[in-house]
């Protein structure tokens, strides 16, 4: 296993997975744009190299390099972050239970429940907070707790390491998204997670241009499974992303410390501004979850949800967004991103879905970038002037 005790995070980061290239002693891992492979004879092909859904040099790269970020056995990359779920999720069979943290991304119950409940599988939904809750949800056929923390866009905490306990005396695996900390924050694996899960698309990318998610595992059957997985099913990583990603996370270690930095800032302030009813960001000091998140995360990062108190105020505070605030979907740019939950990514759930995990029309949430923070809060106060 991949361990960090003999590297720093950012020596990791710019090397494990991106060795020169022996041939030519290229710095910057190649994009192998093939589809296929030549062999030198019939059943020899060259390094294992057949046919490009199945292996590829870049992609190779990439999942070498993030399982030794997140102190994995190896991982898996995938088209996208819902396709790498949904690739866990075939890994269940018929009548296999699943417990879903119940304040996770929409795009989660919408594949659970909407398209693969049709195949015989099960999930329930809970407070993953509440430990007792999870202890509650866990049956005889529970395979995985898959666990959201913190949680999109209410940035609830749950404790890591406790529900591995509790999950593996039962039997089953968990699995943590940790998109919104990146391995560089929070360390799900070393705190016993079985797989961790990434939208790549947000941080480890971390400039906007590139789709991707992966799998890290902590067992070689996972890895087997999901490399089968990709064989069969496809939805694998091109290797143009796959050079995105690694390009990205070479500079991962310091946009975290200038997304954490920024983000203190801007938690700070909109709890100062009059116009905001309240601020959801495991940084303050008054967050349930606070201590929690300094016990598990070594930094709280750039994700903060604000009320405005209502959809109007929420409207107009939007239609204000001009210079470093973009509005739109995702998170984790390099660009200060900002958007509207109820309306947007947590727009499947259906009002009444929302109503029940607390997730109000009111609710801004802010993905924090790296540009100057005063001119962040100076494009924050003419968006707030609005409401």
């Amino acid at each position: 296993m991949a361990k960090q005790t003999h590297r720093g995070f950012s020596t990791l980061a710019i090397h494990a997975g991106q060795e020169p290239e022996p041939l030519t002693g290229a710095v910057s891992v190649p994009i192998y744009a093939t589809s296929t492979y030549v062999q030198d004879e019939l059943g020899k092909p060259r390094l294992g190299y057949e046919y490009a859904r199945v292996t590829n040099p870049t992609r190779d790269r990439l999942q070498e390099s993030l399982a030794a970020l997140e102190g994995g056995a190896s991982s898996r990359v995938f088209a996208s972050g819902m396709a790498a779920i949904n690739a866990i999720c075939t890994m269940m069979k018929a009548g296999d239970h699943l417990v879903c943290s119940h304040n996770v991304y929409g795009g989660v119950p919408r594949l659970f429940n909407q398209i693969l409940t049709n195949y015989g599988l099960e999930f329930a939904y809970v407070d993953t907070s509440n430990l007792r809750a999870v202890e509650k949800a866990i049956r005889k056929n529970t395979r995985y707790v898959y666990v959201e923390t913190p949680t999109n866009p209410l940035m609830t905490i749950s404790d890591i390491a406790a529900i591995c306990d509790l999950a593996h005396r039962r039997r089953a695996e968990v699995i943590v998204d940790n998109t919104f900390m990146s391995p560089y924050f929070q360390r799900p694996i070393e705190l016993g997670a079985d797989m961790v899960v990434h939208s790549t698309t947000k941080f480890l990318n971390g400039h906007s241009d590139g789709l991707g998610g992966v799998v890290v595992c902590t067992k070689a059957e996972q890895a087997e499974q999901l490399a089968f997985i990709q064989k069969s099913a496809g939805a694998i990583m091109s290797p143009f992303e796959c050079w995105l990603v690694l390009r990205g996370v070479k500079t991962l270690g310091v946009r975290m410390q200038r997304h954490d930095e920024n983000g203190r800032r801007i938690a700070e302030y909109l709890v100062g501004h009059k116009k905001v009813k309240a601020v959801f960001y495991p940084g303050l000091s008054n967050h349930p979850q606070h201590e929690l998140a300094r016990k598990q995360m070594s930094g709280f990062g750039s994700m903060i949800t604000f009320e405005t108190g209502s959809l109007g105020n929420a409207k107009r505070l939007l239609k204000k967004c001009k210079g470093t605030l973009s509005l739109g979907e995702s998170l984790g740019g390099v660009e200060t991103l900002i958007s509207h939950p109820a309306t947007m990514t947590h727009a499947a759930l259906g009002e009444k879905g929302r109503r029940a995990i607390g997730i109000t029309d009111g609710m801004v949430r802010i993905s924090v970038g790296i540009e100057d923070v005063e001119d962040i809060i100076a494009d924050l106060d003419v968006a707030l002037s609005a409401i």
